[in-house]
């Protein structure tokens, strides 16, 4: 699996990921079969938050992750609503008990509402110094948010920004991640399937696809998940709770897609579309 160093922390981290959104509704010996052949294959970075199923993924996580903690980069959220100084450090102990870990290799602001970002992030920088995390971040925010969360704590210390990135939505191509590679911040990108808009089978581009892929031997989604790799030069989180889907993801990491290919792929999904 290939593996990028991760913003400012200095590790290694598989650059395809496993996403949790929506793993409490898959039964506990599916999903432990799904996340340990991930494992297996190398996607060892594992993201979760405490709002997937109200701390309920995170609990089953703690189940999954047993005798295979020291293995996977693992990531979780705290949500705005408890982003306060104290709420936040609060979060964090909750979310290693529901997890049934010490600590955690990154935790991110799952995106910013009202309260102050400057507490948010002190209590990061209290949590890194207690040894309950490791590297902090956050998640859906603007370059001008990116731009203020630098002025408060300072450069070198975000790991990373987690955002949405798909095909048809490519506009962090312009600003953001040109930013984030300026400022040694990770680009993790969730949702690379475009969730239930990913090109049906018989539109333009799901035809084109799926041309690629039978040229490479993968899914039209491999093909879509190389090229935000390639293009964007981003960790990927897909999500997946069945095994055969696991094997498609993990694929993405074992070929590339030519020049030629990655100049049609952009035709049929502009930035703009």
């Amino acid at each position: 699996m290939e593996k990028q160093i991760f913003g400012v922390t200095g590790v290694e981290v598989a650059r395809i990921g496993q996403g949790t959104w929506n793993l409490e509704k898959s039964s506990l010996k599916q999903v432990k079969e799904a996340v340990h052949h991930g494992i297996d294959l190398g996607m060892t970075h594992i993201d979760t938050a405490e709002m997937y199923g109200s701390g309920a993924v995170e609990r089953v996580l703690s189940q999954v992750l047993r005798g295979v903690r020291e293995k996977v980069f693992l990531v979780s959220k705290v949500l705005p609503k408890n982003a306060t100084y104290e709420g936040t450090i609060q979060a964090c102990e909750s979310s290693l008990r529901r997890l049934g870990t010490d600590y955690l290799d990154c935790y991110l602001l799952h995106w910013h509402e009202d309260h102050p970002l400057e507490g948010t992030l002190q209590a990061f920088e209290k949590l890194v110094s207690d040894g309950k995390i490791k590297s902090f971040g956050v998640s859906n925010f603007s370059v001008a948010e990116l731009q203020t969360a630098i002025e408060i704590v300072g450069p070198n210390k975000i790991a990373c920004n987690q955002v949405e990135y798909f095909l048809q939505n490519r506009e962090i191509e312009k600003e953001l991640i040109p930013f984030c590679r300026e400022n040694k911040i990770a680009v993790v990108a969730y949702s690379p399937f475009g969730d239930k808009r990913f090109p049906g089978p018989f539109s333009r581009g799901g035809r084109a696809l799926k041309a690629l892929g039978q040229e490479q031997s993968v899914s039209s989604r491999c093909v879509a998940l190389r090229f935000l790799m390639q293009k964007g030069g981003v960790f990927v989180i897909p999500k997946a709770a069945k095994r055969k889907h696991i094997e498609d993801n993990a694929k993405a990491g074992r070929f590339e897609l030519s020049e030629k290919q990655m100049r049609e792929i952009e035709k049929l999904f502009p930035v703009n579309s």
